[in-house]
């Protein structure tokens, strides 16, 4: 039990600086004017033509189905 003392001190801090961040994260939750929200949502939604969007479908072409069975077939002889 001894051998984990040296885990106290971790711990300790670990615990203050998630509190500290957290406490610290608050603030910056200020309420922001509607017309400003309303403005960055405009901006954000207009269709810009100097950015690219990629063109919607599958991010990954989809392979070609492989035909092969498995098994090698021999063409079969016409009868004369």
């Amino acid at each position: 039990m001894e051998i984990l003392l040296w885990l106290v001190p971790s711990v300790v801090v670990t615990l203050l600086a998630m509190l500290w961040v957290g406490w610290l994260g608050r603030e910056g939750r200020g309420e922001v004017e509607r017309d400003v929200a309303v403005r960055r949502i405009a901006t954000a939604l207009e269709p810009n033509p100097r950015r690219r969007r990629p063109a919607p479908g599958y991010a990954v072409k989809r392979p070609d189905p492989d035909r092969s069975t498995g098994i090698a077939v021999r063409p079969s002889r016409r009868a004369s």
